[in-house]
């Protein structure tokens, strides 16, 4: 059996394998009550997933994951119950879907540079309509020969380090965590552990700096996290008054050993967040 709720998901809008509608249709077959789709850095699948699940009758969260820049390994925000009509929301995902765009032509003039002879049309045929990235990057260099396997493409070509490697623009914390509150959204700080191996303490400043921000909340239980992991996240959320959320990060067959409503084993999130979500989207309204 699943969770009651899913708050961490990706569709074919981002780098998923399900529609918005295929998703909401398989959460709901798993007996999933709510759930939020994420994809990065675009709300394109929201609204497809919002009517799907008014026909099916699952509660939909609007939301979005969003890289962020951060002086610790790596930083993921995520959005939820934000106004997926906001114009101001919408010119700084494009903004993001720009300089997305051009990171894939430096990488692309890299990997020629280095006597890979794959073009832009290969990659976006291997992308098939979803946002392209590294590993459709990969894919087509495994599909031309010049790789082994995906993961052998990114370890001599594609990963932080290797020659064909760009870095990408993201965020200040204080930024993105701003532009979701002004499209009436709660910010959450998405599977900490990828932060890195840092020490408890640090941690704690850490999240109290991103608090002072406007933080909501922390994504607590999730797939990689180990118990140790999900107590202490657990008791950073409660010490400091912020919300407990949990997702999966389901794409689909792109990572087949990750289901809906599954993270780290069988950890339930009760329907209260939901909940709670909603009343603090509405008093945010009204202030």
């Amino acid at each position: 059996m699943g969770g009651y709720i899913d708050l961490h998901i990706h569709t074919t809008v981002s780098d998923g394998t399900l529609s918005p509608s295929e998703v909401v249709r398989h959460a709901k077959e798993k007996g999933l009550k709510a759930i939020a789709i994420t994809d990065h850095d675009t709300v394109e699948g929201n609204r497809e997933a919002l009517e799907e699940g008014k026909k099916v009758g699952l509660d939909v969260l609007t939301g979005v994951e969003i890289s962020v820049g951060c002086p610790y390994g790596t930083m993921h925000l995520l959005g939820y119950c934000i106004d997926i009509d906001s114009s101001f929301l919408k010119e700084r995902l494009e903004f993001l879907q720009k300089v997305r765009s051009e990171r894939n032509l430096k990488i692309l003039d890299k990997l020629k540079g280095l006597g890979i002879g794959i073009d832009f049309s290969d990659v976006l045929q291997m992308a098939g309509g979803e946002q392209v990235g590294r590993p459709h990057f990969a894919k087509a260099m495994l599909k031309k020969g010049y790789a082994n396997t995906n993961q052998d493409a990114f370890d001599r070509f594609l990963k932080k380090g290797a020659p064909a490697y760009v870095d990408r623009f993201r965020f200040e914390p204080q930024e993105a965590i701003g532009i979701i509150l002004k499209c009436g959204g709660i910010p959450v700080l998405a599977h900490p552990f990828t932060l890195g191996d840092l020490k408890p303490k640090e941690l704690e400043d850490f999240v109290v700096e991103l608090i002072s921000l406007g933080l909501k909340g922390i994504e607590v239980f999730y797939p990689e996290h180990t118990d140790r992991q999900i107590a202490g996240y657990r008791y950073l959320a409660e010490k400091h008054g912020i919300l407990i959320t949990g997702g999966s990060d389901f794409h689909g067959y792109g990572k087949p050993n990750v289901d809906i409503g599954i993270y780290n084993g069988n950890k339930d999130i009760s329907l209260s967040v939901i909940e709670t979500m909603k009343k603090m989207q509405e008093e945010g309204k009204r202030n």
